[in-house]
């Protein structure tokens, strides 16, 4: 399923006020905006238009509550994710959902590696050849990125899981190498791992005293 019918397919209905953590270009913003639901964008580059507000989830603040808030390749990189998932609760409405995509960084086993290896080295010569050479870089360019363990651990402790599925993802960064389709096949195989993941989460609300 694409991006945007799985976020359509997890929102509430129309008009539902949505917030998007980190937009981008805009694209699902403005598609989510076309099916009737009242946007808000935000990211420190955000493009211009009334959809959208060029700030961080730090510095971003608004007195009335989102009934959902989509999260598409953001959270892996917010340094104070405990701080992000915390303010992200207080930004829903009671019973509201948050609607994520990522990447899960950690799950790069040796098997996935050596097939990443191969498919890469096709489209870029330039690339490392030994398993642990791949194994290294890709170490020390997602360093500073949460994993799939770090964020599902923050999620669990303020939203109760809706809907969970793994996904492919290194197919986007192999330049039409490969297929999501071949990359899916892999995995439901038990080939690879999946390093991609989509998760919806309803905000637990505090019990009463």
């Amino acid at each position: 399923m694409k991006l945007h019918a799985f976020v359509h397919a997890h929102l509430p209905p129309a008009p539902a006020r949505v917030l998007e953590v980190g937009c981008g270009r805009g694209d699902l913003a403005q598609a989510i905006a076309r099916a009737g639901h009242r946007v808000v964008a935000i990211d420190p580059d955000a493009p211009a238009g009334d959809l959208f507000r060029a700030t961080s989830l730090e510095e971003f603040a608004d007195p009335e509550p989102f009934d959902a808030v989509v999260a598409s390749l953001a959270l892996h990189h917010i340094a104070d994710l405990p701080g992000a998932l915390d303010k992200i609760a207080r930004l829903l409405g009671p019973a509201g959902r948050l609607i994520v995509n990522e990447h899960a960084v950690d799950r790069l086993d040796e098997p996935t590696a050596r097939w990443y290896l191969d498919k890469r080295a096709g489209i870029r010569p330039d690339a490392p050849r030994s398993l642990e050479q791949c194994l290294r870089e890709w170490e020390a360019d997602h360093a500073e990125l949460h994993g799939y363990n770090a964020m599902r651990q923050e999620l669990d402790r303020r939203f109760t899981e809706r809907f969970f599925t793994w996904m492919p993802y290194l197919y986007g960064e192999l330049a039409g190498a490969v297929t999501d389709v071949e990359e899916r096949s892999l995995i439901d195989a038990g080939a690879i791992q999946a390093t991609g993941f989509r998760y919806v989460g309803e905000r637990q609300l505090a019990e009463s005293a």
